[in-house]
């Protein structure tokens, strides 16, 4: 996938870490982001899968499939997320799974093929039976941005809010085209968490067989764990196996 936003190579890893403060504590957040060499396929279109790890002082609180699928004109859709979750070490469920098409979910735009100020807000994704509606609009253009991996100029600013709960407050999310993510700010709400890009890799052969074996078991237990929803899909397959290419 080529948006420039938001590009997705098989192989490709992105570590973010930060913190977020509330009011009685802050903790230390570390989330790695894997586009991986798996597919599958929802409501007949092939997408993608991303893996992503949340760590909260260096514990593992989450782990997640994503699934994403680029159309002709280059605008990336979000088609559905398995997040498990995770207390002291321990699987705890995923509640907060939705796949396209399946409960009254839908799917919605991750990054706009063209995306510019002064547009509407659009849906990223709906899945009204876990409370889940994130809307995005474009904030700001041409932005400079420094983080730890570098300083980027021409970034792009989303603002994504959730209209069911208005009180949480609102994220702001930096992309450098050609780099994807660098940072995320919030603004409001309770919880104030802020993210930069640490570590931007391409894996090894070696590497990328290793996160599509660990993605294909995440895949595998979501069928036992998501019987009304996630069963009912195609099971991911490998079709990536090398970085060679990318």
């Amino acid at each position: 996938m080529d948006n420039k936003w938001f590009p997705l190579k098989p192989g490709s890893q992105y570590t973010t870490t930060g913190d977020v403060k509330s009011a009685d504590a802050t903790t230390k957040r570390t989330v790695v982001h894997t586009v991986t060499g798996l597919t599958k396929v929802i409501d007949g279109v092939k997408t993608l899968v991303m893996w992503d790890r949340d760590y909260s002082d260096g514990e593992l609180v989450e782990s997640e499939l994503a699934f994403f699928a680029q159309t002709e004109s280059g605008t990336v859709w979000l088609f559905g997320e398995y997040p498990e979750e995770y207390e002291n070490g321990k699987f705890t469920g995923a509640p907060s799974t939705f796949i396209n098409s399946l409960d009254e979910a839908q799917a919605g735009i991750a990054m706009q093929a063209e995306p510019r100020t002064g547009t509407p807000s659009y849906v990223q994704a709906h899945a009204p039976n876990v409370d889940f509606l994130d809307c995005g609009q474009v904030f700001q253009e041409k932005q400079r941005v420094c983080v730890p991996t570098g300083c980027y100029d021409d970034v792009l600013v989303i603002d994504e809010r959730n209209p069911l709960e208005p009180a949480v407050g609102h994220q702001r999310k930096y992309y450098s085209a050609g780099t994807g993510l660098v940072k995320v700010t919030a603004v409001g709400g309770a919880d104030q968490e802020t993210l930069d890009l640490v570590k931007v890799e391409q894996l090894s052969d070696t590497k990328l067989t290793e996160v599509n074996q660990e993605a294909m078991k995440l895949d595998q237990h979501a069928y036992v764990v998501s019987k009304n929803v996630y069963a009912k899909t195609a099971k991911a397959e490998v079709t990536t196996e090398t970085t060679s290419g990318y």
